[in-house]
């Protein structure tokens, strides 16, 4: 695919936008229709009852694995210049990171792109928390958490290129990435299977890991028909919500960039999924007690997401599926976070219970 006629005519900012809207559509409205979210498959496996929720999220990681490391493999696509891998790391701030923001996912019921998600199908709690998330991780990029977050990321760093390289460390090459992601995707059909997933969530679910891998082969080849330098990301939620609220509050400081389009573009592929499927419905927080709840979570959230460099899908997903060591480091420790936090908390809730299944 040759982008530079686009580039020529619209810029590389506005192909790099458009091109986030259209990906962040898809994503959104897979995502809607699969319910895919890390918090509910975390909650699901904590109690001891893999099922469908596990299923979707195993599905969508997976599937973004095999296909993101089928494009290198094939020479279409090439991520060593990706900030998760090329740039200076911290160990320290993915742990630690990686435990708050599994700490205010459990909080606040859902991980940045449930939130993102759950808005545009008229969730108010999901709105106000991910606005709250979006300012505490503005907090942590350029104000005043900013000094805490450099701290904890200094306490143990580790240089880019190899270093940040799972693969490299453990002496491996692509081939086995793919064999790896194969194998979870055999694990994630069986799961499927069991729990009598329906078809449609098997193929929603799958693209949602489609669109993390869309999104790298996206920005990588608009950085190879471009002259200016172009970063190469996929999708992720943590600080885009901060820029796109920034671009929103300040479009003078702000420039077109493939994550000033995904957070948007998410909304409207959520909204264009609820409204089709008769979905849309507005929610509301039930008392105080709950709303305090979900705004300290949000906090954790944003702080924890910038900290860790990546949020449940931007690290979890997209750099685990170019297997960078300090976003399996954040994915670890979200998971951990979330099974405490969600003992600690929770323990009056009702337990976790299988999905009702369609009449035969």
């Amino acid at each position: 695919m040759d982008l530079s006629a686009a580039i020529d005519l619209l810029g590389e900012g506005s192909v790099l936008a458009l091109g986030g809207l259209a990906i962040g559509a898809a994503f959104g409205f897979a995502a809607q229709r699969s319910r895919f979210c890390l918090r509910a498959a975390a909650i699901e496996f904590w109690h001891g009852h893999v099922d469908r929720k596990v299923a979707v999220w195993l599905m969508a990681f997976a599937t973004a694995v095999v296909w993101t490391q089928a494009l290198i493999l094939f020479s279409a696509l090439d991520v060593s210049e990706a900030r998760q891998l090329a740039q200076r790391g911290s160990l320290s701030g993915a742990a630690i990171g990686g435990l708050c923001f599994g700490a205010g996912m459990i909080m606040t019921r859902g991980c940045a792109s449930r939130l993102l998600v759950l808005s545009a199908t008229g969730n108010l709690r999901a709105l106000l928390s991910g606005l709250v998330m979006a300012v505490a991780a503005q907090s942590a990029m350029r104000g005043a958490l900013a000094p805490l977050r450099e701290a904890v990321t200094g306490w143990w760093t580790i240089d880019g290129t190899g270093a940040r390289d799972l693969l490299v460390l453990l002496g491996l090459d692509h081939r086995h990435a793919l064999a790896f992601g194969l194998v979870w995707c055999g694990a994630a059909y069986a799961y499927a299977l069991r729990s009598r997933l329906p078809w449609g969530m098997w193929f929603t679910a799958s693209g949602v890991g489609g669109a993390v891998a869309v999104g790298w082969l996206f920005t990588y080849l608009v950085s190879q028909a471009s002259f200016a330098p172009v970063r190469l990301t996929s999708i992720t939620f943590t600080g885009p919500s901060a820029d796109t609220l920034m671009f929103v509050l300040d479009q003078t400081r702000m420039v077109w960039n493939f994550d000033i389009g995904l957070v948007p573009g998410v909304f409207l592929g959520s909204l264009a999924a609820a409204l089709l499927f008769r979905e849309f419905e507005l929610v509301g927080f039930r008392d105080g007690q709950s709303m305090r709840r979900y705004i300290a979570g949000a906090v954790l959230m944003g702080f924890g997401g910038m900290l860790a460099g990546g949020c449940a899908v931007g690290a979890g997903v997209s750099g685990g599926a170019i297997f960078a060591v300090t976003a399996w480091v954040t994915l670890v420790s979200i998971w951990a976070a979330a099974g405490i936090t969600d003992r600690l908390i929770d323990t009056d809730e009702t337990p976790v219970v299988a999905t009702p299944r369609p009449a035969e």
